[in-house]
């Protein structure tokens, strides 16, 4: 049986803070030991732009689940939180959908949520969520932000990437910001 390198492409990061969201991503995707792309775009508003999508993991599985996501948000107006459960049951449900290989960090300007095919839908208790190779030290470096200084979530949200960019090696710096402010 061949195995293909693992593709490590990515850091996630959302944060709230005083009523505004800001998700940022890293550009980096890695195959193996080589650097392939430097400026991948994974995040996005959603259609309607009341919610914010990042992805990590297979770009075409998060392609194919991020529009069954904005099918829910469409379904449930608002109510990201809804759409969200929606898409986790249907992804661990659906024999189609359970084989992608992808996780998503959802939000809006109150909640933000890590979606993954186990059907895990996780809202942290401080508003400050990531998802990717470098999520651990993103979420390490954005709430010593939000602790210490009183920066708005846009700005937490890219130093923190930048932090992180520091230590993860399958993080770069070239950023991708969206916020709903």
């Amino acid at each position: 049986m061949r195995h293909s390198p693992a593709v490590r492409a990515t850091t996630v990061l959302a944060v709230i803070r005083d009523g505004a969201i800001a998700m940022v991503s890293d550009g980096q995707v890695t195959v193996g030991e080589t650097m392939m792309k430097q400026s991948a775009q994974k995040v996005r508003r959603s259609a309607k732009g009341d919610a914010l999508i990042g992805f990590a993991g297979g770009a075409a599985d998060a392609m194919a689940l991020t529009e069954r996501l904005e099918t829910k948000l469409e379904a449930h107006p608002g109510n990201v939180r809804r759409a969200s459960v929606e898409l986790a049951r249907d992804w661990r449900m659906d024999r189609a959908l359970r084989r992608l290989d992808a996780m998503l960090l959802v939000g809006d300007r109150e909640h933000v949520l890590v979606v993954s095919g186990n059907g895990d839908v996780i809202e942290p208790d401080d508003g400050v969520a990531a998802i990717g190779s470098g999520g651990g030290y993103a979420v390490a470096a954005a709430r010593a932000l939000i602790r210490h200084t009183n920066l708005s979530a846009s700005e937490i949200a890219q130093e923190a990437l930048r932090i992180t960019s520091e230590i993860c090696i399958y993080t770069n710096d070239r950023m991708t910001v969206v916020e709903i402010p």
